[in-house]
């Protein structure tokens, strides 16, 4: 594992050279919210990190439910059994094993690692414009149908999931890149993910924060070419 901090916000980078899957802890002033869970085996080393920092993990926040993002949930919530669960009622059912899609989802399938026996119950269902510490819920649909982002308006971090990626290349969800094209693959709804990413980016984040990849800052030039580079993928004739 791999530690990187920026602000009050910590990476966590497992596999970082291979299949880079990161979480984060954010530091409040009395205690840690993990955003993220990623696989199985990091429960011990995001446990590790905490007691390193000095504080408890007291929220659990999910920005989606592919199972590269909770694979540690519930040997976590053993670990930490006080800490509130968060994910937004969508991801809700997909955490579940569920996946089905819902009437919202227009009958496009779910797609990517559909978690299996996760038996910790969500403690509470998030909306845009919640907060779970200091991190305001933005809503930001696309890699999965009911993905979700953090933002810590005092730090300018945003915590973005998959709805950007930046291994490979910074890229919006949905845009393929060959060095790194799972995110991709995983992808449910492109044009989705892709006003997602332009209303991610009018948040002028001093920091972008995701799933797969290294943190940037000042990353919005980087992120508005990666939403040229999916405007002109999605619309080549438009374009050309």
């Amino acid at each position: 594992m791999r530690v990187k901090k920026v602000q009050n916000v910590y990476q966590l980078a497992f596999m970082p050279t291979v299949f880079p899957v990161n979480c984060y802890l954010v530091e409040e002033q009395e205690g840690l919210t993990l955003v993220d869970c990623a696989l199985g085996f990091a429960a011990r080393d995001i446990t590790l990190a905490a007691k390193t920092i000095g504080k408890p993990i007291t929220q659990i926040a999910l920005t989606h439910a592919h199972a590269d993002h909770v694979g540690a949930l519930d040997n976590l919530k053993k670990q930490f059994p006080a800490a509130q669960v968060s994910v937004s009622e969508r991801e809700a059912k997909i955490l579940s094993g569920d996946p089905g899609a819902s009437p919202e989802d227009g009958g496009r399938p779910v797609k990517g690692g559909i978690p299996k026996n996760i038996q910790t119950t969500p403690d509470r269902l998030l909306r845009e414009g919640d907060h779970v510490g200091t991190l305001e819920v933005v809503s930001s649909p696309g890699h999965s149908p009911g993905s979700i982002s953090f933002f810590d308006r005092r730090s300018g971090v945003l915590i973005a999931g998959d709805a950007f990626q930046t291994r490979g290349g910074t890229a919006v969800s949905g845009t393929f890149k060959p060095l790194f094209p799972f995110p991709a693959m995983a992808t449910w709804d492109k044009r989705a993910a892709l006003d997602s990413a332009k209303k991610l980016t009018l948040l002028q984040p001093a920091y972008l924060a995701v799933g797969h990849g290294r943190i940037l800052d000042h990353p919005v030039r980087f992120m508005e070419q990666a939403i040229r580079d999916a405007e002109q993928k999605l619309n080549p004739s438009r374009n050309g």
